[in-house]
């Protein structure tokens, strides 16, 4: 087991390697940032090497951990590895709930070129301190790194070592680190270089200095809510490695803080308690009639279907007005039927619209149609086409032929009285109909 402790004036922040391969015990301090790192070099000798001598070995190796008994890790450790040829990292900042209690994880490392695994635990014992917690708290927004990154113990001193210089306290320890999307940020763009943003919280024992309460002021608070970069004295001391958001940070002091202490119930073991085993239903159930459920089905459909049937029956044959209405229906269909019956065999002129259009020589040509044609249906304008066909009104009438003439004009005559007939049955009909409605 490898501790690294840095002086306490700089900061604190412990960093374990894992370069043992047994059960090993780390004791991380409350309130103070806990790093563990997973090298995966240290676990390529649990797995079998590589077939050919000389190939060098870069196996995929990934790492599940997890709280012995339980699937998933304690809610203050997290755990982040970024692919699977980089190495994994545990993470988090224990509290005061957490002192005197041994946290065991299970760490599996997975080959995923040879599917063999490999099994470590790791006991955290939680020691407590005087200072925790310390009463002055900065939360720090870096844009231009991810969580990873900025748990490197030399990219994390580097951070301190600049709070340092700004603050100037007898104590200072990294608090916690969040990586932005834990907050609700997005996935950057893979372009340009762009980092996912990490916060950074750091405590001191010392009240915050002026360069970190200028953000505080009217000024800044106005370019801040127009999204301008606010002006501070000291963002030259961190611009040259970290890229600080000055309006995202959150200075918290824990003296000025009102305790609110709320009753909630007791959690509990998170275990069902023992109510026995399972008793399943009896083999001999109760026998149930679906008669009356097949009648509901079947026959209330039917018996509407009935009545529904019986008053139509009843509207149209029984009733005046259905008697009526199916009459005039009868009659009209047969004088239609007599109209187009003597329209086939008049013996009247064309009319001058089904003449050809440039036909004026006055030549009788035969019918275009046979005599059984339909000519209720003839267009009102010809065409062209066998003009041979076509036939001329008469321009004159010889005085031989007057009396055929009187007898075409006696039958166009006949049938106009009939259509007449028919408009005026249909016209009695509906003044009927609506008398009846009326009454």
């Amino acid at each position: 087991m490898d501790i690294t402790v840095v002086p306490v004036w700089i900061y604190m922040v412990v960093t374990i390697l894992s370069t043992l391969h047994a059960d090993r015990n780390v004791y991380p301090s409350a309130g103070v940032l806990f790093v563990h790192v997973l090298e995966r070099e240290h676990f390529k000798g649990e797995f079998p090497p590589y077939p050919k001598p000389g190939d060098s070995s870069n196996d995929p190796i990934t790492f599940n951990t997890n709280l012995m008994g339980y699937p998933d890790r304690p809610g203050w450790l997290r755990y982040i590895q970024r692919t699977s040829h980089s190495d994994g990292v545990l993470y988090g900042s224990p509290t005061a709930e957490h002192v005197g209690k041994a946290t065991i994880i299970e760490i599996i490392a997975y080959n995923r070129r040879t599917f063999e695994t490999a099994r470590h635990n790791l006991v955290i014992n939680i020691m407590s301190t005087e200072e925790y917690p310390l009463p002055y708290q900065a939360e720090f927004y870096i844009k231009n790194m991810n969580v990873e990154e900025m748990l490197a113990s030399e990219v994390l001193g580097d951070f301190l070592g600049a709070v340092k210089n700004v603050w100037q306290p007898e104590r200072l320890n990294a608090v916690n680190i969040t990586s932005a999307l834990d907050r609700g940020g997005r996935v950057p763009l893979p372009i340009n270089n762009l980092k996912e943003g990490v916060y950074v919280m750091v405590g001191a024992d010392v009240q915050f200095s002026s360069c970190l309460r200028e953000v505080e002021n009217s000024q800044n608070q106005l370019r801040c809510s127009q999204e301008m970069e606010p002006v501070i004295s000291c963002d030259k001391k961190f611009r040259a490695q970290f890229d600080i958001d000055w309006c995202k940070i959150n200075l918290v002091d824990i003296t000025k803080m009102i305790m609110i202490h709320s009753n909630r119930p007791d959690p509990g073991t998170g275990v069902l308690p023992d109510i026995g085993g399972y008793n399943p239903p009896p083999e001999s159930l109760k026998s149930r009639d679906f008669f009356a459920d097949f009648l509901i089905t079947l026959a209330v459909p039917s018996a509407m279907a009935m009545v529904l049937f019986s008053v139509l029956g009843y509207s149209m044959c029984c009733r005046r007005e259905g008697v009526i209405q199916l009459v005039h229906h009868s009659s009209i269909q047969k004088s239609t039927k007599e109209l187009r019956s003597m329209s086939k065999n008049r013996e009247i002129s064309w009319p001058l619209s089904t003449l050809p259009v440039f036909s004026q020589s006055g030549e009788v040509v035969p019918p275009i149609h046979p005599d059984n044609y339909e000519t209720t249906s003839m267009p009102l304008m010809q065409t062209q086409t066998n003009l041979q066909n076509q036939i001329q009104i008469p321009q004159q009438q010889p005085s031989g032929d007057r009396e055929n003439y009187c007898m075409s004009t006696f039958r166009r005559l006949e049938a106009s009285i009939l259509v007449w007939f028919c408009l005026k049955e249909s016209l009695n009909y509906r003044r009927e109909y609506f008398i009846l409605h009326l009454i």
